[in-house]
């Protein structure tokens, strides 16, 4: 072991940033830093600093903390391209001088590839780097592809400063910190750690373990894997941890009201639904987003329907697209995104392809198929790849494993194919004068997917099924039963589709399926815009839903197209379901588009061994509500990065802004604000996402 006094030179500091991904040579410097509980020093703890990569971690060096909780450390051996995390094991906390040493103290804070020049140590970065490692720790060891390490990593300090271990610079930023209850769901969090690291009472840490025991695995044994237990099931039996805020830090008495004793503020005053720490960004072009995809760096791409800062209404949608690194700083122009090539009013049209170029449809603005390369550039003509004009309002857009690219031409009522991508030898499918005799039985197509047979599966918002044909051959198609107004739709790992029904299965949908089809037809409003007319009906039918079987559902088939017997699922969170991915572990993630209190929700899927025990496939892991807070509004798309992330798209703010003239005050707020990041709740997914959802 070495002292701090023996330490002379620490060789931690790696070349290139947070976020690059090359190999790093290790130099020789002095990584200090100090070891605080409730804000105050820690003696005597060991610290030691690790290397993680996707083998077993290395140890690099050791110290002891001084008098003052202070530390300096020696490193050996080389890192490569590791991410650089140091633990704290016991010591005597100064917030209890008389507790001694406490062996259950343990804490963490991951570094990254260039650490600060110095450290702190406290339940802040205990909290932080374990939430958003939760895919990637086990104990004291952190593992894992180089990729989702170290976005991990990069996004430690949107939670905490890693100098000062004081707030960092997204929770505590004006989205963040007042608008949600994140913060204080955090420093509860670190309250409950700090309650036992420093013995607020002579049980604390044995209450600490019995309230975070998860519902499988061992009893916890110090704070650290108490913190992994409670971010591996943030839902089970949230109201312990949180009743031990009164146990730890009580009120006084005769002093109601008053603030509690606790360390960290603010805490929260209810307990939550679940343990969860979203966070939102925004910027870049942000606004009213639809589809979202990851690219092969674990960048996000949004498709914004409406301009930010503009007066948009649901009829014209202006938007265009916006990019976001991994830790959530904009990557595209403010206020525009990336313009140009034809792009106007996007929706849930956007598929990255194996090169990181963008492809994007245009609905509500222009009516065309558009392409940028990875860094934002237009690559298609200035008016899009039209075919000549032939093209209606597109949504959906898919690209293949062999890289051919499918569209869906939502009111064109038809299908669109760029063989491996060639606009040149792009077809057009399924046209029919009449749309209830589609060729390829499309009936206003939506979303696409395709399956492991290459099949591709087609949604359609004006039935109550799914389309298949196979990828070589549209003609070939067949339909599938689902429930009403088909949105987004998803393959897991074993070839089973799953489809999200906005308006359900009862004959509520089916009148609201046929209101819609009138609407498209007769001007019952004086409104000339049939699209606008349909969509309205739409949306305020979904804004009514509540889980349950009037509301939303999900239909599951099997790979040969019979409906799973469990299927459809409702409730269960479920109000009005917009979009659905698949995890790394099959589990399923579901958005509601219906209102600001729903959240998103997270169901079990067939891999059932992946599931907290005693869950069937289709059953809720989330709380009954979905996970919520972030800033969550209406939401539409949701996915899955390379370190777990959950990302969702606020699509819509305020209904009553997105149709007629709203008050001019808040006459801005019809698009949705913001992306709302779920950090480390789901098993990663390798990125671009081009068929079928796979681990990385």
């Amino acid at each position: 072991m070495v002292t701090r006094r023996q330490a002379k030179l620490v060789s931690i500091l790696l070349t290139g940033s947070m976020l690059s991904y090359g190999v790093g040579v290790a130099a020789a410097q002095t990584l200090n830093g100090k070891v605080l509980s409730a804000g105050q020093p820690i003696t005597n703890s060991t610290v030691t600093l690790w290397a993680a990569s996707e083998g077993s971690p290395q140890q690099l060096g050791q110290a002891r903390t001084d008098t003052d909780g202070s530390f300096t450390i020696n490193s050996t051996g080389q890192t490569g391209n590791a991410t650089l995390y140091v633990i704290a094991k016991g010591g005597q906390p100064k917030a209890n001088a008389q507790g001694g040493d406490n062996p259950g103290l343990a804490f963490l804070a991951v570094l990254g590839n260039k650490p600060p020049a110095a450290v702190t140590i406290n339940e802040f970065t205990t909290v932080a780097s374990v939430w958003t490692h939760n895919q990637f720790i086990d104990g004291t060891a952190i593992k894992g592809p180089a990729l989702g390490l170290c976005i991990a990593a990069g996004n430690v300090p949107n939670f905490v400063d890693l100098a000062t271990g004081g707030y960092g610079a997204a929770i505590s930023d004006a989205l963040n910190s007042a608008q949600t209850p994140t913060i204080a769901s955090f420093a509860t969090l670190a309250n409950v750690i700090a309650g036992c690291a420093t013995r607020v009472m002579p049980d604390a840490c044995p209450q600490l373990y019995i309230a975070a025991t998860p519902p499988k695995g061992a009893t916890p044994n110090d704070t650290l894997t108490a913190a992994q237990s409670i971010a591996r099931y943030p839902s089970y039996q949230p109201e312990k941890i949180f009743a031990l805020l009164e146990k730890f830090y009580p009120v006084r008495a005769g002093k109601l009201p008053s603030l509690r004793p606790a360390p960290f503020m603010p805490y929260l005053t209810f307990a939550p639904s679940a343990w969860v720490l979203p966070l939102k960004f925004t910027g870049g072009g942000y606004h009213a987003g639809g589809k979202l995809m990851f690219d092969s760096q674990g960048n996000v791409w949004n498709a914004n329907n409406m301009q930010a800062g503009s007066q948009t209404l649901d009829a014209f949608w202006q938007g265009t697209v916006s990019k976001f690194a991994p830790d959530g700083k904009p990557l595209s122009p403010p206020l525009t995104g990336f313009t140009g090539g034809g792009l106007l009013g996007p929706g849930f049209g956007l598929a990255i392809d194996a090169n990181d170029n963008a492809w994007l449809t245009s609905f509500a603005g222009n009516n065309n198929v558009v392409l940028f390369d990875k860094n934002g550039k237009p690559l298609s003509p200035p008016e899009g790849y039209t075919f000549g004009g032939k093209l209606g309002k597109m949504q959906g857009i898919i690209v293949t494993p062999n890289g051919d690219v499918w569209a869906a031409d939502t009111l064109g009522n038809q299908l669109v194919h760029l063989p491996k991508g060639d606009p040149s030898k792009g077809q057009i499918h399924c046209t029919s004068s009449d749309p209830l005799r589609s060729p390829c039985k499309v009936l206003l197509p939506f979303a696409l997917a395709i399956d492991q047979k290459d099949n591709i599966w087609v949604s359609n918002i004006l039935g109550d099924h799914v389309t298949r044909f196979p990828a070589g051959d549209p003609t070939k198609a067949e339909t599938f039963k689902t429930g009403w107004s088909g949105s987004g739709l998803a393959v897991d790992s074993l070839g089973n589709v799953w489809v999200t029904n906005k308006l359900g299965n009862s004959e509520r949908g089916h009148l609201k399926v046929v209101e819609m089809a009138l609407a498209g037809k007769v001007n019952y409003d004086g409104d000339p815009d049939a699209t606008a007319r349909l969509t309205h009906i739409l949306g305020y039918a979904m804004f009514d839903q509540k889980p349950g079987w009037e509301g939303g559902s999900v239909t599951v088939l099997q790979p040969d197209g019979t409906e799973a017997k469990f299927s459809p699922v409702y409730g269960k969170g479920i109000y009005a379901p917009w979009a659905v991915s698949v995890d790394g572990n099959d589990n399923i993630w579901v958005t509601n588009f219906a209102r600001s209190s729903a959240g998103i929700v997270q169901l079990c899927g067939f891999r059932t061994e992946n599931c907290p025990p005693g869950l069937k496939t289709g059953d809720a892991i989330s709380p009954p509500g979905g996970y919520v807070g972030g800033g969550l509004q209406l939401q539409v798309d949701v996915g899955i990065g390379p370190a777990g992330d959950v990302w969702v798209t606020n699509n819509w703010e305020d209904p009553a802004a997105c149709y007629g003239k709203a008050a001019e005050g808040h006459s801005t707020r019809c698009g949705g604000q913001g992306v709302v990041v779920f950090f480390g709740m789901a098993k990663p997914v390798r990125a671009p996402l081009i068929g079928p959802a796979k681990q990385p």
